[in-house]
């Protein structure tokens, strides 16, 4: 509707929406997360957590408002039948952008439980809504380097714990937990530094899911595996507040989690991790076929 206006404009409009829409949205999930500390009572938590989900959801469903109001995105996806607010999902993509998680949102808002995010220990610090993740139960990571974990070895397994703590408390709802295989953005900087045996891809670190299954493999219903293209090129955040994306191709693929993998030991047991490995290097195979395909079929304008 404000296409007229030029695109700097448009940005700090969306930006300002965005803003506000936070802010407002912020106090019932500050003041649920107070509920349920003076309140320790299993039914309660149920109760308060569904409302903090529906305000989450309504915080997405206005910033598709805005989206649309200084944008027009063209979305080509497949694959999103099938789909419910009763089971329980593990979710995982490609990573190209912090638009992938604003995509994410706009597609699979209340068409699956609301996705909690693995996100860095740091990012608690952002003004607001590292709050209102912390109030959501976002579970936060805290990553160590191979160097530090050699000096401090009592360090060790200390996400696997934050995993669980996590996913105990996913329990009692039903729940989408999202986690990025690759851990990061794709640029090609990374991809060489990897020496990444994908086209389109970095390496998949399978031991973030690994560990949800082995917390909470039991209540989980399927994997949703979801490939993201851009055809202009992985945009920025700016761009998508500016309504600079023009389209947006988004494939997601229901797939079954194999029995064999509900409750294994990642951490200690050599042969589940090289099985469990060598099943999401499957996986990424795939996916890289994919994007391959959907490069070609939705190319550059």
């Amino acid at each position: 509707m404000l296409h007229f206006l030029p695109a700097p404009l448009r940005g700090l409009l969306a930006g300002l929406l965005l803003a506000l829409n936070t802010l407002i949205c912020c106090w019932p999930l500050f003041i649920g997360a107070l509920l349920k500390f003076l309140l320790p009572f299993a039914q309660v938590h149920r109760l308060l957590r569904a409302a903090m989900h529906a305000t989450a959801e309504f915080w997405i469903s206005t910033n598709k408002f805005w989206m649309h109001l200084v944008g027009n995105i063209e979305w080509n996806v497949e694959g999103l039948k099938g789909f419910d607010k009763q089971h329980s999902y593990l979710v995982t993509s490609n990573h190209q952008s912090w638009v992938d998680i604003l995509v994410l949102q706009y597609q699979l808002n209340r068409r699956i439980p609301f996705l909690k995010f693995f996100l860095k220990q740091e990012l608690i610090w952002v003004p607001v809504i590292g709050l209102c993740w912390w109030a959501l139960e976002f579970p936060f990571m805290k990553r160590f380097s191979k160097e530090y974990l050699a000096k401090h070895p009592e360090k060790r397994g200390q996400d696997l714990a934050t995993t669980r703590k996590a996913c105990e408390r996913y329990k009692t709802n039903p729940v989408s937990v999202f986690n990025f295989l690759e851990g990061t953005r794709l640029s090609p900087a990374k991809h060489a530094q990897q020496q990444s045996p994908f086209k389109h891809l970095l390496k998949p670190k399978a031991g973030g899911i690994a560990f949800v299954l082995d917390a909470m493999g039991e209540q989980l219903h399927s994997l949703v595996n979801v490939t993201i293209h851009y055809p202009q090129g992985a945009p920025g955040f700016w761009d998508l507040l500016c309504g600079r994306i023009d389209k947006v191709v988004v494939r997601f693929e229901e797939v079954q989690i194999p029995k064999e993998f509900i409750g294994g030991n990642y951490d200690q047991d050599d042969a589940y991790r090289l099985q469990f490995q060598q099943w999401v290097n499957q996986l990424w195979l795939d996916k890289d076929a994919q994007l391959d395909e959907l490069k070609q079929r939705f190319p550059a304008n």
